[in-house]
């Protein structure tokens, strides 16, 4: 079937039947709209077409966006030179590092999101007509805290709803918070307070951020026992300062653990040793287990790196709180609401 959005008359009668009419069931007029359009590509644009440009406005280079879709960059630039001269305008600039929008470029964009995510609000739509048997869910979560908490949770959703497909976008809490915005995800595991979105961000659980190395790493003769009533579930902690004169693995300052770690160090006025200081929090994580270094992580991560020893930061612990979001105003598909309810299950 081929998807067309477009500014002829049946679509904006689409969008009329989306907006105001409660769907009960794929009216005549929704499905003719959605499969009309013959196979010429006409004067409408095609799903595919919008995910074309958003891929170069967000990327900023042809080869860059040619290579996240998959397809030869010869390709993607004659489609940008077609779009271009069937609207009689430039759409980008090109320029010496890649490509910048133009002012009708960015008019463009903006109608490829909003159409994309009126696309997906009607598919999600039509697949709950029925009841939950196949269906699509877009998840954002960040790459490191996605690679220990998100399996399990997939796991169990996949055993539930073995035909919902769900795709991953990992990406930082900042990002995914505008992602939602734009209608690009569904649902969104993202650090508290949430600093763009209103309404439709619910708590879900307490990580805390700790010290992570092997067993027999010498800064444990510093651990003590964490103090009765301490948040913390790590048995010993430490003070920061006790571990100075060891080898610190640090991510770079664009990571939570990294802009942390360097906050922990200035309020105690301490110049770590570091020679490894733009890890990613993974890696920083993982050579930490290896007894590489002393490296910050979230003990959430324990169930990954089961061998390793947590230490608490202080007595009274550092720690952070995690919220699912989903997109403010718009309609939920059963399978995203599914989905998120499997994660409050599991956490």
């Amino acid at each position: 079937m081929l998807y067309l959005i477009s500014e002829k008359p049946m679509v904006k009668a689409l969008l009329n039947v989306v907006s105001k009419t409660p769907l009960k069931v794929p009216s005549r007029e929704l499905l003719w709209a959605l499969s009309a359009g013959g196979s010429g590509r006409g004067s409408g644009m095609e799903i595919k077409e919008m995910n074309y440009l958003i891929a170069i406005a967000e990327e900023r280079s042809i080869s860059g966006a040619a290579q996240r879709l998959f397809m030869a960059q010869s390709s993607l630039s004659q489609f940008l030179t077609g779009m271009e001269h069937e609207l009689g305008c430039r759409l980008f600039v090109r320029t010496s590092t890649g490509v910048r929008p133009t002012e009708e470029g960015r008019l463009m964009i903006e109608y490829a999101y909003q159409m994309l995510s009126e696309y997906h609000r009607v598919r999600d739509r039509i697949q709950d007509v029925g009841e939950l048997v196949q269906g699509r869910v877009i998840m954002g979560i960040s790459t490191f805290r996605g690679s220990f908490l998100l399996p399990p949770v997939l796991n169990a959703f996949r055993l539930e709803y073995p035909k919902v497909e769900v795709k991953i976008i990992e990406e930082n809490s900042m990002v995914l918070e505008q992602m939602l915005q734009n209608g690009e995800l569904d649902l969104a595991l993202i650090v508290l307070p949430a600093k763009t979105l209103r309404g439709e961000v619910e708590f879900l659980m307490r990580d805390e951020i700790c010290l992570i190395t092997r067993e027999g790493h010498p800064v444990l003769q510093y651990a003590k026992p964490v103090p009765d009533g301490s948040l913390s579930q790590i048995p010993r902690c430490i003070d920061i300062r006790d571990a100075g004169q060891f080898e610190f693995l640090l991510s770079d300052m664009d990571t939570i653990l990294g802009r942390e770690a360097r906050k922990i160090f200035r309020a105690h006025n301490m110049e770590p040793k570091a020679y490894n200081d733009k890890l990613s929090a993974f890696m920083a994580a993982s050579m930490g287990a290896y007894g590489l270094g002393l490296a910050f992580t979230y003990y959430s991560s324990r169930h990954y790196y089961r061998n390793a020893e947590y230490l608490s930061l202080g007595e009274d612990g550092s720690f952070l709180e995690l919220g699912l979001a989903m997109m403010p105003g718009r309609y939920h598909s059963k399978a995203a609401v599914a989905l998120k309810e499997t994660m409050k299950t599991i956490f």
